[in-house]
């Protein structure tokens, strides 16, 4: 028990819509509390509504906890009652030890005083005393590159250079937990490399780390463990690759897309994926064959039109593309309703959840006949980490 750093037990934060009516529920809170009645926080009055609801969880010093999902399914919720900004409604949360936050762009940085002036408000707020900034101070302006810019008010820094100050004053301020939130992507990208490496580096003085992000590779890379939390109040748990790949198929079963875009002559009317055996199929492992079959209705005769799929990853990047005119494939003169299917004898992609996407057009290529966007999808099988989206056939020869 002595090892868990952060315990987090059947929380729940509520927020209001009205600020008005935010104001007055606090101050009738704060009457109710004075003469010794409880505020019945666990209960929803009107225009309330829960942004995190009975979430638990333990960080083990050393470790590092990734949190995703969606926009609004609370996770900067969860890392400001962490830091103490917010208390819960319900339930309990023990932190033991020093924590280092960097939860906002410029969050405690006074926009008329200097960078130098700033360090040492931030420090002193992170637990530093002044003869510690002292001998710190030339590590943080190094680290940060804020360099030249050190004197000048920080209203006039960009959004990279507060990211690069507050996170440098946050590692140097030898924290027993850092918590970082998702503006770590503000930053270039070679100092979001660096950073990476910092963090490893305070891992493996024992320092216990929660990170927020979309960047599900980051995650991937630094968290053994990750929180999943949902708009539905669920949370899952668990090792890293397997909960990002819940995660993905949630985005997945969420993102599909019916509605055809198009002048309409040929429409598709579905997109299936099958196995080598044409059985209709959403697990796959690396290299085995994926056949993609789109169904289509031509209202009358359409000349050479163009079948195209792309498959995207689930941050939205286009990893594949295929079209028939590309591979000078004449589709004839089409009519009614058909099948067309792409055979894809040995898929290459790497472990990890693919959307599809279907098109037929003009073979000038100028307007679609039909579009659907993220129609299906499919997943590849792996359980272990992965770099990269595809598979490159290869061998090492080692002299």
């Amino acid at each position: 028990m002595n090892n868990i750093v952060v315990s987090v037990e059947n929380v729940s934060k509520k927020y209001c819509k009205s600020l008005k009516r935010s104001m007055l529920y606090g101050m009738a809170d704060i009457v109710r509390n004075s003469i010794g009645k409880s505020s019945n926080s666990f209960k929803l009055r009107k225009k309330e509504f829960w942004a995190l609801k009975d979430v638990s969880f333990e960080l083990k010093k050393g470790e590092t906890l990734g949190i995703i999902g969606p926009n609004g399914a609370g996770k900067s919720t969860m890392l400001k009652m962490l830091n103490g900004i917010f208390w819960p409604d319900k339930g309990r949360i023990v932190v033991r030890g020093k924590v280092g936050a960097l939860i906002e762009v410029g969050a405690g940085f006074h926009p008329m005083l200097s960078g130098r002036e700033n360090i040492y408000i931030n420090g002193a707020i992170l637990g530093m005393n002044r003869s510690e900034i002292n001998r710190k101070f030339d590590q943080i302006v190094e680290f940060s590159e804020v360099g030249d810019f050190i004197d000048t008010p920080v209203k006039y820094y960009s959004s990279g250079m507060f990211v690069r100050l507050g996170f440098s004053i946050a590692v140097h301020s030898n924290p027993d937990i850092l918590l970082v939130d998702e503006i770590l992507s503000v930053g270039d990208l070679n100092f979001q490399a660096k950073s990476k490496k910092k963090i490893v580096d305070l891992l493996d003085r024992g320092i216990s780390i929660v990170l927020v992000s979309h960047n599900l590779n980051l995650i991937s890379t630094i968290c053994k463990q990750t929180l999943y939390l949902s708009k539905t109040y669920d949370y899952f748990k668990g090792d890293t690759i397997d909960i990002i790949d819940k995660y993905r198929e949630s985005i997945l079963e969420k993102s599909k897309n019916t509605e055809s875009f198009g002048t309409g002559e040929i429409v598709i009317k579905d997109v299936t994926v099958l196995d080598r055996n044409n059985v209709k199929s959403k697990e796959f492992k690396t290299d085995e064959t994926v056949i993609v079959e789109i169904k289509y209705k031509a209202m009358s005769e359409i000349r050479n039109p163009v079948f195209a799929i792309a498959i995207f990853n689930l941050d939205g990047t286009q990893i594949a593309g295929i079209r028939t005119d590309m591979d000078n494939i004449y589709t004839g003169i089409l009519n009614g309703e058909g099948v067309v299917r792409i055979i894809l004898d040995r898929i290459s992609l790497l472990p990890g959840v693919y959307s599809i996407s279907a098109n037929i057009f003009e073979k000038n290529g100028l307007s679609f006949y039909s579009r659907v966007i993220n129609i299906t999808g499919f997943k590849i099988l792996g359980g272990k980490k992965v770099y990269g989206y595809i598979s490159l056939p290869h061998k090492w020869i080692i002299e």
